[in-house]
């Protein structure tokens, strides 16, 4: 996927203003609004024009998408990492939310589903977090915002309070953006599930006139585990055995993310066999389950000792293993 310069599109430099970007758009819209341009490639440039307005005329889109493109070099591939967006505060209705594209009327209202497949790339449907404009009523509950946030596999089995950093976009007094952070001490309740949700009272947007404030929602993610994988509750362990100990079967103790155990290893398992520990996996009413894939591990043969055994067993075992292929 190439990298597509938003900043290019709309001929304005990477510390533009909002005024200045507003301006460079409006005056781009009128050139190339299909109803009144007669050039060629109007309607393809005024989607494109779109689309870079859509994301730079919005705070929090901007700043992702700058630091997101930040260390990109001209001319290569661009993959955007799986958590480029994780630990960003976003207003608005959540993931693939799409609210309040527009800011009221005419040129400046985006159909999201014609932009490209960076745009749906970064921001998906609803552009990763619904970032309407802001309400103006008197008094009127604030926004409720969303961001993504990773812990470990091991609170989720426990339960914990983790202090989580959050990252939020906003226009500075000179019209450029600036990023704030704030730090709150987040309860991780045990048995959370990936892609569930910890709401927050009252830390989202605050209330105009006094009203209440909205709430934060945090999207939980698990961090990549040396050990563990994670299937909804369930949970999954690949366990490296002996020869021996598969063959002739044995009892060891193996990790679980609550803790150790001792594990059966029946007598004649084979690579990849998947052995079940109920109820070792997530907690909650319904827990899931530990699976334990046996990993079948050969010894080196990096002596003269170790060599030895080997041609030992070769000699003693009449053993093909590819005899059912018919070669």
């Amino acid at each position: 996927m190439q990298y597509t310069d938003y900043y290019g599109m709309l001929g304005v430099a990477r510390d533009a203003t909002q005024d200045e970007i507003k301006k460079a758009y409006r005056k781009l819209a009128r050139k190339y609004h299909p109803d009144v341009s007669s050039e060629p490639d109007a309607s393809a440039k005024f989607k494109e024009i779109g689309e870079a307005y859509a994301v730079l005329k919005d705070p929090e889109k901007r700043a992702a998408y700058d630091q997101l493109g930040s260390n990109w070099q001209g001319g290569q591939d661009f993959n955007p990492p799986p958590d480029w967006n994780q630990g960003w505060e976003f207003r608005g209705g959540g993931q693939g939310h799409d609210g309040g594209w527009g800011s009221g009327g005419g040129a400046e209202t985006f159909d999201a589903s014609q932009f490209s497949d960076f745009f749906e790339t970064l921001f998906g449907g609803g552009g990763g977090g619904g970032f309407g404009e802001p309400q103006r009523a008197y008094r009127t509950r604030g926004e409720d915002h969303h961001a993504r946030i990773v812990i470990d596999l091991e609170d989720a089995f426990e339960g914990a309070t983790r202090p989580i950093t959050l990252r939020a976009a906003e226009y500075a007094d000179d019209g450029r953006v600036a990023t704030r952070e704030r730090t709150l001490n987040v309860k991780i309740p045990k048995g959370i599930r990936q892609g569930q949700q910890i709401r927050l009272s009252g830390q989202g947007g605050q209330g105009a006139g006094g009203s209440q404030s909205g709430d934060l929602y945090l999207e939980v993610e698990f961090n990549a585990h040396r050990h563990y994988r994670v299937e909804g509750a369930d949970v999954y362990l690949d366990l490296p055995v002996a020869p021996w100990e598969a063959a002739l079967g044995t009892k060891i103790k193996i990790p679980t993310p609550s803790g150790s155990v001792n594990l059966k290893v029946p007598k004649g398992s084979t690579q990849g066999r998947i052995l079940r520990l109920k109820k070792r996996g997530i907690p909650s009413k319904k827990p899931g389950d530990l699976y334990v894939v046996l990993q079948i591990a050969l010894p080196p043969a990096d002596s003269d000792k170790a060599k030895q055994a080997y041609e030992d067993m070769k000699d003693e075992f009449d053993f093909n293993p590819r005899s059912g292929m018919g070669v």
